[in-house]
């Protein structure tokens, strides 16, 4: 079933801004999970509806979203948001300050594994693919 919606689209255009080479990959990756509707559903909800909403720009959000991920230990979204946050505008070093102040909350394992793993790996792959 094709759905569409004005979140949907609000969403798409939100992803394409986060990160524009991999966005339509990422949402058709659902079509052949185990919950296909679940990619529709997110990119409704969490782009469509929370990250389109006013009073904070998008920049602000990404950062927030890797202090989030970062405090929780989550390796796996991580990543993405990372990315995306290099995509419009933070720098490396003020996204890994973002990532230290969020040790005070979440603890050296957590920001360990997220700065030591996830930020270096990003960041590698980042140098890499630019030369």
């Amino acid at each position: 079933m094709t759905f569409v919606d004005e979140n949907y689209k609000k969403g798409m255009e939100v992803l394409s801004k986060i990160d524009g080479e991999n966005y339509k990959a990422i949402v058709d990756s659902f079509q052949d999970s185990v919950a296909p509707d679940l990619g529709r559903l997110a990119v409704e909800f969490n782009y469509g509806q929370i990250f389109s909403r006013p009073g904070l720009d998008l920049k602000s959000r990404l950062l927030a979203t890797v202090a989030g991920l970062t405090a929780m230990g989550n390796t796996q979204q991580l990543k993405f948001y990372i990315n995306g946050a290099l995509n419009v505008g933070w720098s490396e070093d003020e996204i890994i300050e973002c990532m230290m102040q969020m040790i005070i909350y979440a603890g050296f394992p957590a920001g360990l594994n997220t700065i030591l793993t996830v930020a270096a790996e990003v960041f590698e792959e980042r140098k890499l693919k630019s030369e």
